[in-house]
């Protein structure tokens, strides 16, 4: 994971997605499905990554938010809930559907080794960590956030692979936010226009996750348990890294591997990762070095920009020199939406809010490392972002009219660019309240270093 923000080269006002990055520094690190921070790097970073020449603040910020995905990063947390005194009994089928099927396949490898015979893989991304082509493991990439042909495909192939399985294996469910989008069997009489016109017509609406995902099992034959109906009750398992209120295996993926309504259920379902955990390791992370926190309350959900105002309202009115928020925001599109993202979103929103106020930082993210349709996690705003916006003649208040927030938080450089994280948990929203020269103090307190809380 890059531990920078950055401004990006161009100003698309489409709703395209953004280039990727594809350096060999980034292809090795995407390779390593973790974020790429050495844990003896210095406090507070790397001053030459920083497009304002180091301001302390900006790194403390993402060093912090690296933390919180460190925590619930899929390889770590799926070796973690396996870890046993000894290999299954019988040989392991497994299949990772979601944005973390990677990772999550990985810490299987990591703790059964070769007890796992088989392995089907349905992700966003092409898999680039070598061990996953060694292992043979079966991968396809459906679509996202919207299905289309692939995701299609995929969902057939996930529906052969459960009524193939041999009565004497295992069988291990990894899934992860986006496997809604990525896998799909429809009911009889509904078309895949069907599928994207409810994806789109919700994006739109700003319709929360949990409705969302209520009406695409409706049109499934294999979410809402259905897919788990089709075990007729063999044992199983099933691991969870959660992006949804409540954690709740009947509406992540939209009940892929969720309870099935009808017969014998034998599936031992955990929740490995959830937004919670990250907050919690953002928090004791602050703590750690010194800073005051403001315990992390109930997750958040609603309309960005009146959440915006909300955390720039505690974050100025409160004692507390950090706070960290865990959630998902939603934002009503118009008619023709520019380029940006929930997150986005909410970050220009608050940087309206907290102009003149040069104590004052927010930064916005998805845990993922994108947010809606673009490259970027999220932005890193401060009390002159919206000045630099106007000084790169751009308007802040047009960007959020038009939901086009990328192209001015590209101008003022507070773009944060994370690349695939091997987690998807959700938003992360974490709010510093410190002068630069007090974080330049806290630094030198610490040695320089950043100390190992992980």
């Amino acid at each position: 994971m890059r531990r920078s923000t950055r401004a990006a080269s161009g100003a698309a006002s489409s709703k395209s997605s953004a280039a990727a990055e594809t350096t060999p520094e980034n292809r090795a690190r995407r390779a390593e499905c973790v974020p790429a921070v050495r844990q003896d790097a210095r406090f507070p970073g790397d001053p030459g990554e920083l497009p304002d020449g180091g301001d302390p603040r900006r790194a403390l910020l993402l060093a912090l938010l690296e933390t919180g995905l460190r925590r619930v990063e899929g390889r770590r947390c799926v070796r973690e809930a396996l870890a046993r005194p000894q290999h299954p009994a019988a040989p392991v089928w497994l299949a990772g559907v979601g944005k973390a099927a990677e990772s999550m396949a990985l810490g299987a490898y990591d703790a059964l080794g070769g007890a796992i015979e088989r392995a089907l893989l349905i992700t966003r991304d092409a898999p680039l960590s070598p061990q996953i082509a060694r292992l043979g493991a079966e991968v396809l990439i459906g679509a996202h956030p919207v299905p289309d042909e692939r995701s299609l495909a995929a969902g057939g192939r996930l529906l052969a692979w459960v009524e193939s399985l041999p009565g004497e294996v295992e069988p291990l469910f990894l899934i992860s936010g986006g496997a809604s989008s990525l896998v799909e069997v429809p009911e009889a009489g509904v078309t895949l226009p069907d599928l994207e016109a409810l994806t789109r017509r919700a994006f739109a609406e700003g319709l929360a996750i949990g409705e969302l995902n209520r009406r695409r099992a409706a049109l499934s034959r294999i979410k809402g348990g259905r897919l788990a109906a089709r075990l007729r009750g063999r044992p199983a398992r099933a691991l969870f890294i959660s992006d949804v209120p409540d954690d709740d295996p009947r509406v992540i993926g939209s009940g892929l591997m969720g309870p099935a309504a009808e017969g014998d259920d034998r599936i031992e379902r955990q929740v490995v990762a959830s937004v919670d955990q990250a907050v919690a390791a953002v928090a004791v992370a602050a703590a750690a070095l010194g800073l005051t926190v403001h315990p992390p309350g109930r997750r958040f959900a609603g309309e960005a920009v009146r959440l915006a105002a909300r955390f720039a309202h505690e974050l100025h009115t409160g004692t507390a020199q950090l706070r960290v928020w865990g959630g998902e925001s939603t934002v009503m599109l118009p008619p023709h939406p520019g380029r940006g993202g929930r997150n986005q979103h909410l970050a220009l929103a608050a940087a309206r809010l907290i102009a003149g106020r040069p104590e004052l930082m927010l930064l916005a993210a998805g845990t993922d490392g994108s947010d809606g349709v673009t490259e970027d996690a999220g932005a890193l705003v401060d009390a002159d972002t919206c000045a630099r916006i106007a000084l790169a003649e751009l308007d802040a208040e047009r960007g959020l009219e038009r939901a086009d927030s990328a192209p001015a938080l590209a101008s003022s450089g507070d773009l944060v660019h994370l690349g695939p994280t091997g987690t998807n948990v959700g938003d992360l929203v974490i709010g510093l309240k410190l002068a630069a020269d007090a974080a330049r103090a806290l630094e030198a307190l610490h040695g320089g270093t950043r100390p190992r809380v992980l």
